[in-house]
């Protein structure tokens, strides 16, 4: 059997589900009969059925399960949650066989899926294709194993290494950096991750909305720091177009889609603001500025991945100067920009 392949298709299901599954992990499943692919499914939604119920329920009634293999991308769970067990499924329909990509970090199931499956006579190979389920699920992986989000640093400079011209534009179209098309990729990102991170500056300098409204798509988590609360609510980040959390050290209320939270500013920001976001069960988030936000996050170690976009066209000379790191000489070009990925 080709165990890389069929598991592949389980894979490339599975993505089928995102943004819709979070915090949910992406599940992909095949169910295959002598060599055939007889059914298969993955995990549409938050709360609705999981990958394996959705493949079981399509098998035809002619097919048997005690004669299939199932391929499923993550391990059954165990536990009862919004839905039964997938395992008590599994082993109440009779397969002999399941393949696994990988075991689940949840402590809920954390092999216990796997061991219910052996004790019920079933044969389980785990690991196949071990590494491409762990890069797709990479922001489920990195909440229950590093105990915080999945976090992608990002911003836009000039080729001489601005971010912002100082003092800002009155009219804040000359201090824009990208074209459209990076703005929209942007955007999209913002689409496929759980909440954005700003800082107090970057909300006065810039007005930022922080949505989605270049794309379809659900807007993040919109946070901000406001030590002081000197943002005045007529900002575009009082609006009502997305839910919101102020940090501060004044008040601690929910005003409608707006959350105040108080943190210590005589302690480490940082880390109180990913404490709060692992209550929250947001597994990513995208932190978009300015560069001091930026840069005590780089200092920190805190990040997974980092996005520069990079106007080749386009210098300041002077101004807020972006945060330093080592561009590598590839980039990918979107529309007119270079966008640097890294590490």
């Amino acid at each position: 059997m080709n165990h890389d392949y069929y598991m592949q298709l389980a894979l490339d299901l599975a993505i089928l589900g995102w943004p819709a599954v979070a915090p949910n992990p992406m599940v992909g499943c095949v169910i295959v009969c002598n060599n055939v692919i007889v059914s298969s499914g993955y995990h549409k939604k938050y709360g609705d059925s999981h990958a394996e119920v959705n493949a079981i329920n399509d098998l035809p009634e002619n097919i048997y399960p005690s004669d299939c293999m199932m391929y499923v991308t993550l391990e059954p769970c165990s536990h009862y949650g919004k839905t039964p067990p997938c395992a008590d499924l599994i082993i109440k329909n009779g397969f002999k066989k399941i393949i696994i990509c990988n075991l689940d970090p949840n402590p809920l199931v954390a092999g216990k899926g796997i061991e219910k499956l052996k004790n019920a006579g079933i044969e389980v190979l785990t690991g196949v294709l071990e590494q491409n389920g762990r890069n797709l699920n990479r922001r489920f992986f990195t909440f229950y194993e590093k105990k915080r989000p999945y976090i992608i640093l990002k911003w836009a400079q000039t080729v001489d290494g601005f971010i912002s011209r100082v003092p800002i534009p009155v009219n804040r179209i000359d201090n824009l950096i990208t074209g459209n098309e990076a703005q929209t990729y942007s955007h999209n990102l913002r689409a496929n991750e759980m909440a954005i991170l700003v800082g107090k500056n970057t909300v006065l300098n810039d007005n930022p909305k922080l949505t989605t409204r270049y794309v379809t798509g659900n807007n993040p988590l919109r946070l901000f720091i406001d030590k002081d609360l000197s943002v005045p609510k007529k900002f575009n980040v009082y609006d009502n177009s997305a839910n919101t959390i102020v940090f501060n050290r004044l008040n601690k209320t929910i005003e409608g889609n707006i959350n105040f939270v108080k943190l210590d500013f005589n302690e480490n920001i940082i880390t109180q603001i990913i404490e709060k976001l692992i209550d929250l069960k947001i597994q990513s988030l995208i932190v978009e500025g300015g560069a001091k936000l930026l840069t005590s996050f780089i200092n920190a170690k805190l990040f997974d991945e980092i996005l520069v976009f990079e106007n080749p066209g386009l210098k300041f000379e002077k101004g807020i100067k972006s945060p330093e790191v080592n561009l590598k000489e590839k980039f990918e070009l979107v529309g007119t920009d270079r966008l640097f990925k890294l590490p």
